[in-house]
């Protein structure tokens, strides 16, 4: 059944009063800061008691700093946070899609948005303090830890998340100096039977950028969903080190696994296999969560341990 937008926003209203309502108890006086996020500024409160959480790296986050949260979204999640898909944690829609009412009737302090939620801030942000903790590619890292930082001068987690990206700049600096004898890269994803590339500056480009692996191919297309490729592709690149994420593995879809794909004649001419250097990267992590804490430090060390 379609909605009219007058209906809808007459909706949202209605669960925001009753969002206001719910909260009531709340103390009157509490603390609150301005802070700048992905879609503009806001004014949320410090130390907020009832966070809901859109945002799959943001929960990564939130979680390796302690911080409790009060609802989650259904769907598929990173193995190291599949403690969150148990009834304890009550479910607020999907990545994509908002249950609305569930979120006005939890009466939330904040709530998280991001990556595939950001479209609905405007919507969430009328019902309770809401912040977009989206990442910006191009300045992937420096935007990652800004928006980590974000999360704990709210929830007022600092010293830890401090500690927790002295830690991941430290590891990142000793994968530098490895990257630097390691030879070319190339980043690929797979799903459905199909393989696109990754290059500087996408998504997942922060092998390049940052970690310091030289690109194989420079001058990829920069898009969500990478550049199509072949495997004449991949022969003619031929990088020294292949770095692949299995899509339908991250979103436990069935099909044709990533290792089946690439195990044929014109692939294992390439160095890369003939080095024993193709090298299957965490789906969870990269795909599901890259730019939460426990993500990236878990993408720094796999790295690391490729080019070893």
């Amino acid at each position: 059944m379609s909605v009219s937008p007058r209906f809808r926003a007459s909706l949202l209203s209605a669960l925001a009063a009753c969002a206001l309502l719910f909260g009531a108890a709340a103390p009157l006086h509490a603390e609150t800061i301005t802070v700048e996020h992905a879609q503009g500024t806001s004014e949320v409160p410090l130390g907020p008691k009832t966070i809901l959480v859109f945002d799959l790296a943001a929960l990564d986050t939130l979680d390796a700093l302690g911080v409790p949260v009060a609802g989650v979204p259904e769907g598929v999640k990173p193995a190291y946070l599949r403690k969150y898909d148990e009834a304890a944690y009550p479910k607020i829609g999907s990545l994509f899609e908002p249950d609305f009412e569930a979120v006005a009737a939890a009466a939330p302090d904040l709530i998280v948005t991001g990556g595939r939620s950001a479209a609905k801030y405007a919507e969430l942000a009328g019902i309770a303090p809401t912040v977009d903790v989206t990442v910006d590619a191009s300045r992937y890292l420096e935007d990652a830890k800004d928006k980590v930082r974000l999360l704990a001068r709210i929830t007022q987690r600092e010293e830890e998340a401090e500690r927790r990206i002295a830690a991941l700049d430290a590891s990142i600096a000793a994968l530098q100096g490895k990257a630097k004898g390691a030879g070319t890269g190339l980043i690929i994803m797979t799903t459905g039977g199909r393989m696109s590339a990754y290059g500087p500056g996408s998504r997942f480009g922060i092998i390049h950028t940052v970690f310091g692996v030289a690109p194989a191919a420079a001058d990829l297309a920069v898009a969500t969903h990478g550049q199509a490729v072949s495997y004449e592709f991949l022969l003619k690149t031929d990088p020294d080190t292949l770095f692949v994420i299995d899509r339908d593995a991250a979103i436990g879809q069935r099909g044709q696994a990533a290792s089946v794909l690439l195990d044929n004649e014109i692939v294992r001419r390439t160095k890369a296999w003939a080095n024993g250097r193709v090298v299957y990267l965490d789906p969870d992590s990269w795909y599901l969560s890259g730019t939460g804490l426990t993500a990236m430090q878990a993408m720094v060390d796999e790295i690391a341990a490729a080019l070893d």
